[in-house]
C-alpha cells in the first residue's frame, strides 16, 4: 500500500490530514494530465478541484487493484470527460483571453516541469493527436507502467502497447522537425 493509499485510509478513518496529503501529493501532475483532455489549464483546474470534491463527498472504494495514483487519476479521466459530454467542447474565447490562458500556462507548466528534456517533450507533444499527447504525458511526465495506462483510460494493455508505439514516432518525428534526437523513443 503507497502513500496515498494510506493517506485515504486515514482520510476514510476521520483523519481530514489525509486528503490534504493526498491534494498535496497529486494536484499539479493531474491538472496537467487534465489539460490535455479540455486544452485549458483553467478548467483542469476545476476538473481536479471536481476530482477531489467526488473523493471526499462520496468516499468511492480503493480496492487495491491498481497503485493510488493509477486510481485517483481514472476518476480525474471520468470528471474531464464527463465535463466533455456536458460541453460538447463548446468554449468560445477572446484573442486576448485565448493570450493570457496560454501564457499563464507555459509558466505553470515551466514550474511542474523543471528539466529542460521535459519541457522540449511537453512542447513537442503539444503537436501530436490528443491520444498520442495523453498517453505520452501518463508515461513521460507521470511515471505509469503501461499496465497502469490501460486501466486509468480504459483500454487493454495490447491497445495501449500499440498506441504508445504509435505515439512515440509521432513525437520522434516532431521532435526531429524542431531539430531534436532522443535515443530512448
Amino acid at each position: 500500500m503507497g502513500d496515498g493509499a494510506i493517506n485515504y485510509r486515514r482520510f476514510l478513518d476521520g483523519d481530514d490530514d489525509g486528503i490534504v496529503e493526498i491534494i498535496r501529493e497529486y494536484k499539479d501532475g493531474l491538472i496537467l494530465y487534465l489539460n490535455g483532455y479540455v486544452d485549458n489549464i483553467w478548467v483542469a483546474e476545476e476538473l481536479v478541484e471536481e476530482t477531489f470534491f467526488r473523493i471526499v463527498t462520496k468516499k468511492p472504494k480503493f480496492s487495491g487493484r491498481s497503485t493510488f495514483k493509477t486510481w485517483l487519476y481514472s476518476i480525474g479521466r471520468n470528471v474531464a470527460l464527463d465535463c466533455l459530454r456536458k460541453r460538447k467542447r463548446v468554449d468560445v474565447r477572446s484573442v486576448e483571453d485565448s493570450e493570457k490562458i496560454i501564457g499563464e500556462g507555459r509558466s505553470f507548466e515551466k514550474e511542474y516541469l523543471e528539466q529542460e528534456r521535459k519541457i522540449v517533450l511537453y512542447k513537442a507533444m503539444q503537436n501530436i493527436p490528443a491520444n498520442d499527447r495523453r498517453v505520452l504525458h501518463l508515461k513521460f511526465f507521470e511515471g505509469f507502467t503501461i499496465a497502469e495506462i490501460a486501466l486509468i483510460i480504459g483500454k487493454s494493455v495490447a491497445q495501449v502497447n500499440a498506441l504508445m508505439r504509435k505515439a512515440k514516432q509521432a513525437l520522434k518525428e516532431e521532435l526531429e522537425r524542431g531539430g531534436f534526437e532522443y535515443e530512448e523513443l
